[in-house]
């Protein structure tokens, strides 16, 4: 939860799976930043059905544990494709606006997991994944058997691996979903995941998942979905880091901004970080946070622990990670990572660019 925190992991002996995804896309689409892809032509009348505004009720129960910026639009789409959902989340406040969609709130992860079928999280880091899911009254401590425990956070393998065994050991299905996409399309249902499963787990969680996004990329068996996210937003923070420079160094050239990316947006120089992400948040003067600077640095980190644990050197990670974590340490924590632009502009005394209206 942003805030209502608390685990995971797949074992060595987690079952093989064929990696394949659910709807076609190019490797651009997995950024954080990508443009969603239109759902297939090809999309069975089943599928269909179940994205049906007046689709009857799904028989899953699903308990949402995590209503931060993007836990909360991803159960409301839940809601909203008729899933039964039950959510908790410190901030009451957070609840209180699923409960008013017509989600049934719960006072505790206890409550949450009681009736459930299906059990989402969506929490800030490895420490509250752990506790939420493996703490004493955490979520395997109430959830039955034959149940199925999707978590969508950003976590390091070892965590991942971790829950995914204790699931296993539980008789708990475990599926690792870590989302890419922004909040804007969280909130518009056009997510996209990555995915770690068993051939069962995927094909329980896929329908879920459709309801939530747009793009379904099955990266094989149990921990592939976490690595993968790892990859992505390292690309995704490190690219944050250069666009945030590239666009200092041309005002300070005294380029106009929107020229800048109109040029870039031509070349083999373009990106999601100038083209999207700045192009709607930083460049727009809004810098309120969807994925702040502060988890920026977090993800970057995981990155460059997963290198160092598989004795790879990551220079440009470190780089960036220097840069982020003094970005981290001043009043910009817990802005949005566009707003990296507007720090490395004030620590060069040079006034913010902005796209024109």
């Amino acid at each position: 939860m942003a805030d209502a925190s608390r685990a995971a992991r797949p074992s060595s002996s987690s079952r093989k799976a064929r990696p394949r995804t659910s709807t076609t896309a190019s490797p651009a689409d997995a950024g954080r930043n990508s443009q969603p892809k239109s759902r297939p032509a090809n999309q069975t009348a089943a599928q269909r059905r179940r994205h049906s505004k007046g689709s009857e009720k799904m028989s899953e129960t699903i308990a949402f544990i995590g209503l931060g910026a993007m836990g909360l639009p991803m159960a409301s789409n839940l809601v909203r494709k008729n899933f039964s959902v039950i959510g908790f989340d410190l901030d009451q406040g957070k609840l209180d606006k699923l409960v008013a969609l017509g989600a049934r709130p719960a006072s505790d992860v206890t409550a949450a997991v009681r009736d459930a079928t299906v059990v989402i999280t969506m929490l800030p880091a490895p420490p509250q994944v752990r506790e939420v899911i493996l703490g004493g009254e955490g979520v395997l401590a109430g959830l039955r058997p034959g149940a199925l425990v999707i978590d969508m956070s950003t976590v390091d393998p070892q965590t991942t691996d971790t829950v995914a065994a204790a699931c296993l050991e539980k008789g708990i299905a475990f599926v690792d979903a870590p989302v890419g996409r922004l909040v804007s399309h969280a909130e518009r249902g056009e997510s996209l995941f990555m995915v770690g499963a068993s051939d069962e787990g995927f094909a329980r969680a896929e329908p879920m998942l459709n309801a939530m996004g747009t793009t379904v990329h099955r990266c094989g068996p149990e921990g592939a979905g976490t690595r993968m996210k790892i990859v992505n937003n390292y690309l995704a923070v490190i690219g944050a880091q250069l666009t945030a420079e590239a666009i200092l160094l041309g005002t300070k050239l005294g380029l106009p901004v929107d020229v800048m990316k109109a040029v870039s947006g031509g070349t083999t120089a373009t990106n999601g970080q100038f083209q999207i992400n700045f192009a709607t948040k930083v460049l727009k003067g809004d810098t309120a946070p969807g994925f702040t600077i502060d988890l920026a640095h977090k993800d970057l980190m995981l990155a460059l622990t997963a290198a160092a644990q598989q004795r790879l050197g990551l220079p440009v990670g470190l780089a960036a990670a220097g840069a982020l974590g003094a970005a981290r340490g001043s009043a910009y924590a817990q802005r949005d990572f566009s707003a990296l632009l507007d720090y490395a502009c004030d620590i060069a005394g040079v006034t913010p660019p902005r796209l024109p209206d």
